[in-house]
């Protein structure tokens, strides 16, 4: 994984220099987006009518292939928000994942609650885009950039009125990356080495990440049961897609989940 990591990494690089010369930043200024208010992410995961769901909508993965490509995200998206998820994270890498800008800006659309842009940032130019395609939030993996790139991309990011979400794998991620810019963490299950998933991972790090944080746990949420227990060890957010996307119906996937969690929540 850490191997397709860096062609990912080393293939945004092109993608964004040629992305900067078709849709040059003046442009992306132009955006109807551009001077919207951007929803909080952190204030809809702490809402107590809702349980933390963060439903995520994603084609394929390089670890996994196709996963389910022939979907409407204008459905999809009002279907998750109608299911009772607390925010949508949206794909938006086309080579490695099947998204596109295009289908966060359909989300946007249809939809007022808080919306991820899920990709690998590598640059200011795609926090800025983020914010031209109506995201709310933009993710930063700590895997795939240095500290000091982390605080530029999250300073920018706050400059725009957008929240930042740090994904880590283990400690010395935490350590290393976490900034005062930040203002989600996200534990993501997958071990980046072997592929194999496990939320003992979100259990081990959990007291690692201080409390001003909200914390989110990543890869692996399958059940009712995982979320309540996570829940308790101080977890707001759940990050949910393959569980949902390998669903003919996705939506009702999440909206099963959402009920399940209600029942054993009380």
């Amino acid at each position: 994984m850490k191997n397709i990591l860096r062609e990912i990494i080393e293939h945004k690089h092109h993608e964004v220099t040629e992305r900067k010369e078709l849709h040059p930043i003046k442009l992306l200024e132009r955006s109807i987006y551009f001077k919207s208010q951007p929803v909080s992410l952190r204030k809809y995961l702490s809402r107590s009518d809702k349980v933390g769901i963060i439903a995520e909508i994603k084609r394929r993965s390089p670890s996994k292939g196709e996963i389910n490509s022939h979907i409407s995200v204008e459905h999809l998206s009002l279907g998750y928000m109608q299911a009772g998820a607390s925010a949508l994270s949206i794909l938006t890498d086309t080579k490695y994942f099947g998204g596109k800008n295009d289908d966060l800006s359909t989300g946007r659309k249809f939809n007022f609650c808080p919306i991820l842009r899920k990709d690998f940032m590598v640059d200011p130019y795609q926090v800025i885009e983020a914010k031209s395609i109506g995201a709310d939030a933009i993710l930063l993996i700590a895997a795939a950039i240095t500290p000091e790139k982390t605080r530029e991309l999250a300073t920018l990011a706050h400059s725009l009125g957008l929240e930042t979400l740090l994904e880590v794998h283990n400690e010395g991620e935490i350590t290393s990356h976490l900034c005062d810019e930040i203002d989600l963490v996200g534990v993501n299950n997958r071990d980046l080495a072997t592929f194999t998933v496990s939320t003992e991972t979100s259990e081990k790090l959990a007291d690692k990440i201080p409390s001003r944080f909200t914390k989110i746990t990543e890869s692996g949420i399958t059940d009712a049961h995982t979320i309540i227990k996570l829940k308790k060890i101080g977890y707001q957010g759940f990050l949910i897609g393959e569980a949902f996307m390998r669903s003919s119906k996705p939506e009702s996937a999440c909206q099963k989940l959402v009920q399940q969690v209600e029942e054993l929540h009380g």
